[in-house]
């Protein structure tokens, strides 16, 4: 989970850099065909082509219109945020699948962590709060409906990963992401400048690592305790916002943030208590 999350930012910010030039579902749909040769190729070149093959379409599906939504959300809000304030936003995601993870998967949750949840919660509020631009708190709402459609995805990870291989979820969640957001970007489709194949390219690869990294992390260990490590983004988003954009974290920003980390980081401490004690 920490190496997906390194990983990640990386591809992030080669996504911004691209939100400046393209609309957002354009780069969305360029990520996943990037993506689905890095993926696909080796498994076909090694003769494993049968791990590909999907037992639960539907949920493929319904995961690859989630991403659409998580991808399409996150890239609307960090064409005007800096990454550390989209990763502020974004980073209740891990709050959400703690409380889906209970509800849903039926994990057990006991009432100091939904306080938690509860007071994390409202830390992204903080953050939300409307600012100088009515457009950057549009942004910030793109961030917080990427952060809920993450966390669906997240709940709906941890079941598939039950029955299908890494690679097969990998490969249909992106490739129905792809269609799908390719078809939302034709009508405005803008024309790719050949010095951006590069920027493609890279991003196709970094995605694919990062999303195999994800899809084992959840195979591996319980939602609720491998999902607030998503945090060392914010530590990835603010070297990243300082070297290549030169932009830092208002101070709202990061005493929302660590409201919201401070939160995930007593689920963990709870969760290991918990543990202990079993």
């Amino acid at each position: 989970m920490l190496a997906a999350v390194a990983v990640f930012a990386v591809m992030d910010a080669l996504l911004k850099a691209l939100t400046a030039r393209y609309p957002p579902m354009q780069v969305a749909a360029l990520r996943g065909v990037a993506s689905l040769p890095f993926i696909a190729l080796p498994l076909l070149a090694t003769g494993r082509a049968a791990t590909l093959l999907p037992r639960r379409p539907g949920m493929h599906l319904l995961r690859g219109l989630l991403m659409v939504v998580i991808m399409g959300g996150f890239l609307y809000a960090v064409r005007s945020l800096s990454l550390a304030d989209a990763y502020s936003i974004f980073l209740t995601a891990p709050l959400m699948v703690t409380a889906l993870a209970a509800l849903v998967l039926r994990e057990h949750v006991g009432w100091r962590r939904w306080v938690a949840i509860v007071i994390g919660l409202g830390g992204a509020l903080t953050m939300l709060r409307p600012s100088a631009t009515g457009f950057a708190t549009v942004a910030a709402l793109g961030a917080l409906v990427a952060a809920l459609a993450y966390a669906c995805n997240a709940i709906l990870l941890r079941v598939l990963t039950r029955t299908d291989t890494t690679a097969s979820v990998a490969l249909w969640s992106i490739g129905v992401m792809t269609v799908v957001a390719a078809a939302l970007a034709l009508p405005a489709w803008v024309a790719i400048e050949r010095t951006d194949i590069w920027y493609i390219i890279a991003i196709g690869f970094v995605g694919a690592v990062a999303q195999l990294f994800l899809i084992e992390a959840f195979r591996a260990a319980p939602a609720s305790v491998i999902a607030p490590l998503e945090y060392t983004a914010l530590f990835w988003g603010i070297c990243i916002d300082w070297v290549v954009w030169q932009a830092l974290p208002t101070l709202r920003v990061l005493a929302g943030s660590a409201i919201v980390i401070g939160c995930g980081l007593y689920i963990i401490w709870r969760e290991r208590q918990l543990t202990m004690r079993r």
